[in-house]
């Protein structure tokens, strides 16, 4: 074999390398797009029998009832209630955690504690659900006896311990990418650790610990198997924790799961509450991803 030869051979396995790669990248684009089509293929179908005034103005969600209703805001509410009390949980212990390794942890108790902590994340939310049922709720009980057996308050909490990590783990990383010369800079003008850790990285690292923030929201917004298990199946408008809620994908469960036929209106609804929250966590992507690069720019 000459030199040319080899040398076209070697192109001809590079390209064909370069058009698998290209493949498997564009497989995500494509299923992406899928999904996105036929959201708005059955949404559209939906909105040809339901108006949008009444998706978006009723307040009453019953559309397997006979006297149907189709407000999608008692689904909102409670996708907003139980993930408000997974953030109020998540966030401080998240970020208090992402501190302590990132500024005070030892280098090798660093690298030993975060993979345990992520650990969290790799336990399945089905599991999740059981433990707020079983274990949380009765606990809650104890001490507000007016807590309804399925709730807000109990699968919210342990949303909240399952995307720690992720704030965690995001937090720490863009603490840890913060320029050393900036701590010895503080510490120069008779700054504490503490201080430093405040003041200093964490404005620094803002943009990426706001990104974590929104994306472990995304997550809990998304989350399925926690509140289909422990929050009820009661679409109500509320802002009481503590009784019975339904989310959007509790119901799009529910209905999943049941009898309905495909090509009924009550099957489209679930479609149409999918649409609305693919919005909903792209919204919130698209913020996370305008702070990060906002505030990049600031502190570059």
């Amino acid at each position: 074999m000459t030199g040319q030869q080899a040398i076209t051979r070697r192109r001809l396995g590079e390209q064909v390398i370069g058009a698998c790669l290209a493949l498997c990248g564009s497989l995500s684009i494509l299923t992406t797009i899928g999904i996105v089509a036929v959201l708005i293929v059955e949404t559209i179908a939906f909105f040809r029998q339901v108006s949008i005034w009444q998706f978006l103005a009723d307040t009453q969600w019953t559309p397997l009832f006979a006297n149907k209703h189709f407000g999608i805001w008692p689904l909102v509410c409670g996708t907003a209630l139980t993930s408000l009390v997974a953030i109020l949980v998540a966030m401080p212990l998240g970020l208090l955690s992402a501190i302590y390794l990132s500024e005070f942890a030892k280098e090798g108790l660093r690298k030993a504690v975060k993979p345990l902590l992520e650990i969290l994340a790799g336990i399945p939310t089905v599991v999740y659900g059981y433990f707020a049922l079983l274990f949380v709720t009765p606990l809650l009980q104890r001490v507000i006896p007016q807590l309804a057996g399925f709730n807000a308050l109990s699968p919210g909490i342990v949303m909240g311990i399952m995307i720690i990590p992720m704030v965690a783990s995001l937090s720490e990383d863009a603490m840890y990418a913060v320029p050393q010369g900036l701590r010895e800079a503080a510490y120069a003008l008779g700054s504490s650790k503490l201080q430093v850790a405040l003041r200093v990285v964490v404005p620094a690292a803002f943009s990426g610990i706001a990104a974590s923030f929104l994306l472990a929201v995304s997550r809990a917004i998304g989350e399925t198997m926690i509140v289909a298990i422990a929050a009820g199946q009661q679409p109500r408008l509320t802002l009481n924790p503590l009784v019975p809620v339904e989310t959007m994908t509790a119901y799009i469960v529910q209905v999943s799961l049941g009898d309905t036929p495909t090509g009924t209106l009550e099957y489209q609804t679930i479609f149409a509450v999918g649409m609305a929250l693919f919005l909903s966590t792209l919204v919130l992507n698209l913020i996370s991803l305008w702070l990060r690069e906002r505030f990049r720019e600031q502190y570059a």
